[in-house]
């Protein structure tokens, strides 16, 4: 995944309005700007390097003892994670216990730092023990959810302890399998 941080991107754009605005072109400035955070956003919530499969949950995770969406419930995703992803149906195939967490990192394939990457969960942090982590906890990251992940040194953004879930959908043309993860206030039952 190729992003750049939400703060430079934030900073590269009121630079070009500020810089624009005492000129004549501003609305150019601001139309470039736009552009340059959109793209980047695209291709962080792409996930264009996502395998389709994410494979089963991680060795020592418990289950949820009595989730609101049960393996097999049909649910409507409200994330956005990738595009596509907002709105679609799912399928639920796995619901967890455990704390998940939202991290900044540096892949290990040389691309550009990730900021806010939703979600890994405590059992794919390296020595991450079982209480919960501060924000700002330096982490390794174990997971293999995209290309350059495994092994990955970053820092806790944020977590919860919501029930997260684990599951089949299809967001434009791709279908996912075992899509980790969607945390429960990302999800909302079929009417």
């Amino acid at each position: 995944m190729k992003t750049l941080p939400t703060r430079v991107l934030a900073l590269a754009a009121a630079s070009m309005l500020a810089l624009t605005a005492c000129g004549s072109n501003e609305s150019t400035a601001k139309s470039e700007a736009e552009t340059l955070v959109s793209s980047d956003a695209a291709a962080h919530a792409d996930h264009a390097n996502h395998p389709a499969d994410g494979g089963p949950a991680p060795d020592g995770i418990a289950e949820a003892s009595d989730p609101t969406y049960p393996v097999g419930t049909e649910v409507v995703l409200t994330a956005d994670h990738m595009s596509s992803m907002d709105g679609a149906a799912a399928t639920i195939v796995g619901a967890y216990q455990t704390y998940t967490y939202s991290v900044n990192y540096t892949p290990t394939d040389g691309s550009d730092p990730v900021t806010d990457h939703k979600w890994v969960v405590q059992e794919e942090l390296a020595d991450a023990g079982s209480e919960r982590l501060a924000d700002g906890t330096p982490v390794t990251i174990e997971a293999e959810h995209m290309t350059g992940m495994k092994g990955a040194e970053g820092t806790v953004e944020s977590s919860t302890d919501e029930t997260v879930y684990m599951v089949d959908f299809t967001a434009g043309s791709m279908t996912m399998k075992n899509h980790k993860w969607v945390t429960e206030s990302e999800i909302e039952g079929v009417k």
